[in-house]
Formats: structure tokens, sequence, C-alpha cells
């Protein structure tokens, strides 16, 4: 770098030795801790990690065809993103104007009126911190039963048992926590690692799909078929089931944030942080549907994917496709893309907690709040969520309620994800937005985002079953494991917490008047 490029950089970027970056969180009103070692494209490689698109569709694609047929995975993923996208667009601008860790929890204080300001940043963070803490968990034992599936799949006298999945889960948990506990450096190269390989073997994936098709007559089956004709495997009308096939995109698509969490970690996080989560959001939504449209075409029997005999449908599509071989080859790929999935999981968790534990948000808040003096990471917070997600992955021995934490994890994070979007639009305070934004668009696509996820949320609580067919094996408890710790916290905070928790330290300049 020449004297004149520095002299440029240091008028344009430094005013009594800060930078731009820490002079925004300054006036946001925090003190900047941690190093800004991260750029656009590792905050998005974080985001996409988190995706995982090419594995998370390997995790959910029994939600996607498993209650309406393939209509699911084909229009009914289009619908699906139009409102995850516009989720994504309204976040992005509520992220240019407050690139903080704390995010949406601290834009929810910002844009509620004085009195509730308390209460929208408390509802905001439990809901969001619920979702985090189910990612790691419900990845880890997606990927545990995808290793179990492939070895049933090589050796069909192996009956896999729902401990082994537990203590793989578990291990998985710990290597994932060892690595969300080293510097900021090498958590930027492990998730630019884990982008690279997801972005290539969602390519390899395709050409494998489209090649390596064993089918003879038909090759592919009919438009009608993908678009048209509805295999309801549930007690409601079709819209209705078509609308809880939703889940599949819905959770697949729903790490956009973790570029929010990272922006104080991030250089120009005003405009690189909220373009992380557009691009993220977009490439996940188009890819997938490429992805969906590929095994919508090829599926051969959808009853069998469905009741999957080794208990992992996308491997058992796989082999009915490719052949054993070439399906084991394709579903270890796309392990090796699940486990660095988990691990930006993981790392997105811990800023989560550590942003809302600053601010009073959890008990013991002064432990979970420290930086680690050597890796300048929140290593407290890495292994408080590593310690709730083994916990929670106790949930496995029962097949129903390990179910509904994929249900939960897209539940919370679009709850959290949207409510201060709504607040936007019915705060009387003026906006104040950063050099990223929506302009005129911004209503009308926060409109759109706010009635999606209403519309959604009861969706995604519905049973299969109904009538005199519902019981506790069947039922879907979304609506005791999100519902039910939401209402605790909401309790804690009507009897104690409105006493002495204040929410994030928002600045007064942040607005025009």
């Amino acid at each position: 770098m020449t004297d004149k490029e520095s002299d440029i950089i240091t008028e344009e970027h430094y005013i009594d030795g800060l930078t731009a970056d820490e002079r925004t969180l300054l006036r946001l009103g925090y003190v900047p801790e941690f190093k800004r070692e991260l750029n656009f494209w590792t905050i998005f490689s974080v985001s996409f990690s988190v995706i995982g698109l090419l594995p998370s569709v390997a995790a959910t694609l029994f939600y996607g065809i498993g209650y309406v047929g393939l209509p699911g995975i084909s229009w009914g993923w289009l619908i699906a993103c139009s409102g995850i996208i516009c989720v994504s667009l309204s976040m992005a601008e509520l992220c240019s104007s407050m690139p903080t860790s704390g995010g949406l929890y601290y834009a929810g204080a910002v844009l509620a009126p004085t009195k509730w300001k308390a209460l929208a940043a408390w509802t905001i963070g439990w809901s969001n911190w619920l979702a985090q803490i189910t990612w790691a968990p419900s990845v880890n034992y997606s990927l545990a039963s995808l290793i179990l599936a492939l070895a049933q799949l090589n050796n069909p006298d192996f009956v896999p048992q729902k401990y082994q999945v537990y203590l793989i889960s578990i291990l998985l948990m710990i290597i994932h926590g060892i690595l969300g506990s080293v510097p900021t450096k090498y958590v930027a190269r492990i998730n630019s690692i884990g982008s690279i390989l997801n972005s290539i073997i969602i390519f390899i994936a395709i050409i494998m799909l489209l090649a390596g098709n064993k089918r003879s007559d038909p090759k592919w089956n009919s438009n009608y078929q993908v678009w048209q004709e509805f295999n309801n495997q549930t007690d409601w009308p079709n819209g209705i089931a078509l609308l809880m096939s939703f889940l599949a995109a819905i959770w697949c698509i729903a790490g956009f944030d973790g570029s929010f969490h990272l922006s104080e970690e991030c250089s120009n996080a005003s405009t690189a942080a909220p373009l992380s989560i557009v691009v993220t959001t977009v490439t996940a939504s188009l890819f997938g549907w490429i992805l969906m449209l590929i095994i919508a075409y090829t599926i051969v029997d959808i009853d069998s994917v469905i009741n999957s005999e080794i208990g992992q449908p996308f491997t058992t599509y796989c082999d009915q496709l490719l052949g054993t071989k070439s399906a084991t080859a394709l579903v270890s790929l796309t392990a090796i893309c699940l486990f660095f999935t988990g691990q930006a999981c993981v790392i997105t968790a811990s800023r989560v907690a550590y942003a809302y534990a600053r601010d009073g948000c959890f008990p013991y808040s002064k432990f979970w709040s420290q930086v680690n003096k050597t890796t300048k990471t929140p290593v407290n917070c890495v292994w408080g969520n590593v310690s709730i997600g083994i916990l929670i992955l106790l949930l496995l021995f029962n097949t129903e309620a390990i179910s509904a934490i994929f249900s939960l994890g897209g539940t919370a994070a679009y709850v959290a994800f949207t409510i201060p979007t709504l607040l936007k639009l019915f705060s009387n305070k003026k906006f104040k937005p950063g050099p990223w934004n929506l302009g005129k668009f911004s209503n009308v696509i926060g409109a759109y985002a706010c009635s999606f996820v209403l519309l959604m949320v009861p969706i995604l609580s519905f049973p299969q079953v109904r009538g005199a067919d519902l019981n506790a094996q069947v039922m879907n408890w979304t609506c005791l494991v999100y519902y039910g710790p939401m209402a605790i916290s909401l309790l804690w905070f009507a009897i104690d917490a409105r006493k002495w928790f204040e929410g994030p330290k928002v600045s007064k300049d942040h607005f025009l008047n």
C-alpha cells in the first residue's frame, strides 16, 4: 500500500483512532470488543453454511413431499420462498441501520414504543435464541441419521438404534463446540471452506442426479405429476396440506440472520452484512428450487421414500435413482456439507447468546457475556449452547418430539425475524435507514413478509391428522416445545424481569424526529 492510499483510508475510515464501523457501534450504544476480521464473503460463507442447502434439503425432504406430494416441492417451494425473501429484505434493511450482534433484538427495542421497549426485546431475544439453540442439535441429529442410514444401505443386516444416533450426535456437538471456540480468523477460514464445499457439492449433486438417472421408462415424471397431482397424506384439505409443506423451505432457508449477528466482527458492516443476508436468501431459494425440481421429476416411488425403511428419505431416493454405489457417494458428500452446517450453527448461536447476555437477558448474564481474553470470542456462550443442545437431543428418543424440533426452529426464528418489521410498519417513530435500504418499497415488502409469517406460524403447529385419528403418537408437539418455553419466559418477565431488564442500550440519536 502506498503512503497516498494509506492517507486516503485514514481520512475516510478513522477519526480519533476509530474505524467507521466502530463509530457506528458506539453510536448504537456499545463498546467494540470483537476484532473485525470478517468481510462480505466470510459472513456470507457463515450464513450459507448455516443454511447448508443440499444437506438441508436432504434433512427436510419428508416435509416437502410427505404432506401433499410433489406440488409441495415444485410451486409450493416457490410460494414459500416469495415470503422468505421478503422477510430477508426487511431484515437486511434493519441490519444496515443497526449492525449489532443483537440484531433483531436490538431493532425491536428501537422500533417499539418506549414503554414496551424491554418487552419487545425480551420476546424477540428469547424466540430467536430458542431457534438458534435448536439448529445445531437438529442438524447433528440429521447428520447422525444420515451416517447410520449409509451404514444400513451398504449393510442391510445392520439396524441402527436410537442410542447410536444420540451418541454420534453428542460427539458432533462436542467437535463443533471445540471448533467454535477458536479465534475469529480461524472461524472465518473454517466457514469459508464449508461454504466453498457447499457450493461445489450442490453442482456435483445436480450433475449426479441428472446424469446418473437409472430410470428407463419413463425417464422423468410427467408435468402433471410434478405440478398438479396432489398426494395428500394428511386429514386436512389440499390447500392446508400445501401450506404445511412450506416447512421444508422455511427450515432450509432460516439461517440468513447469521450475517446480522456477525456484523460486529465484519468490516463495512452497514453494507456488507445486509447484502450478505439478501444474497444468501436468494441464492438458497433459487438453487433449492432447482434441487427440488430435479427430485420431483426423478423420484421413483414417493411412498417408499416417505416411509423409508432406513429412516432417511433422501438416502432412499438416491438409492432408487442412482444405485447403491453412486447413492453412497452423493450422500457422503451431503454428510460433509451437513458437518459444516452444524459448525456454522454453533457460531451464530453463540453470537446471539452473547449479545443477549450482554444486556442481562439471561440468568448469570455476566458469566455468559464474557469474551475469552485469548481467542477474543464468546467461548462461554459456545459451550453453554452446546450443553443445552445435548439436552435437547434427548428428545430424539421420541420420534414425534424430535420432529417438533424442526417446526420449532422455523416458528421461533420467523417470529423473531418478523416482529421488528411489524413494529416498523406501525411505529410512530421515523425509522432512520442505513446505506442499504428498500426505499419506497419498504412498507409493501414488510407488509407481505409479516402477512406470510402470521399465516405460517399457526400452520407449522398443525398435526398431520385430526379428529379421532389424533393421539399423542401423531401429535405435532411444536405447540408445547415452542409456546411452553416462551410462556415461561414471558411469565418470568411479568413477575420479575420487568423490574430490572431494560433491554439493549438504544442510542437516542438513532431516529430522525
